[in-house]
């Protein structure tokens, strides 16, 4: 999957998530936004036959190669720990201006 696939899907969602199913800190990411009524697309990298291709254009992206990958209103958030990072007032704040709250 080229990196202009990749930017697609961040455009078209407000919230979107790249996971590996198994992954704790992707949990804690999900369990995050669940908690806060956030809709996101997300993305299970390790069950998609086009994972490894996504995870690469994600890398050349974002210079990050792990997951989570969290882009909310289309900007490069992070991984877990910036998320993490973020207090609920903050996250709440961007949630909302993405739509996704």
């Amino acid at each position: 999957m080229s990196v202009a696939k990749v930017q697609k899907i961040i455009d078209d969602n407000g919230v979107v998530v790249f996971s590996k199913s198994y992954c704790p800190y992707c949990s804690a990411t999900k369990s995050t936004l669940r908690s806060l009524d956030a809709t996101f697309e997300c993305l299970e990298l390790d069950k998609m036959e086009d994972g490894g291709e996504i995870q690469d254009a994600l890398q050349e992206l974002t210079k990050q190669r792990t997951v989570p990958n969290i882009f909310i209103n289309h900007k490069h958030i992070g991984g877990n720990s910036d998320l993490q990072k973020l207090n609920t007032a903050q996250l709440k704040a961007v949630l909302k201006e993405a739509g996704a709250i």
